[in-house]
């Protein structure tokens, strides 16, 4: 019998996660790294823990991701986001927490484009009256 995984695929600003969720002791590995050296600020490990804490499922699963695009803040919040809807897959039930927590939702933030004639996206040049 083949072992389960779910997948899931998560997305943040510039930032894509593919998450596998596999039975197991809770080992979590990104990018073939482990996860404490991948991320070494306390916040983003927090972040991506969240969805496991919230559905007490912290030490079911082995966590493995492949994230690229964005920086370190937008690749925690995709991972987040593909734990999630990995959880999803596993068991439907936990909808409803996960729902309310907001970690379903995509969050659909990016950067505005810059536009012609202007500094940036809304700030404009510094208008010379002589």
């Amino acid at each position: 019998m083949a072992e389960e995984k779910y997948y899931a695929t998560g997305k943040r600003k510039t930032t894509i996660a593919r998450v596998w969720l596999r039975p197991g002791e809770g080992k979590i590995e990104v990018n073939k790294r482990a996860f404490d050296d991948y991320f070494p600020r306390e916040t983003l490990r927090m972040t991506i823990l969240q969805p496991l804490e919230l559905t007490n499922t912290v030490g079911q699963f082995n966590v493995h991701v492949n994230v690229k695009g964005g920086g370190a803040a937008g690749q925690a919040g995709a991972i987040r986001h593909g734990i999630s809807k990995a959880l999803l897959s596993y068991n439907d039930t936990l909808r409803d927490a996960l729902k309310k927590a907001g970690f379903i939702t995509r969050d659909p933030r990016v950067k505005e484009r810059k536009k012609y004639g202007q500094r940036g996206a809304r700030a404009r040049f510094q208008y010379s009256k002589r």
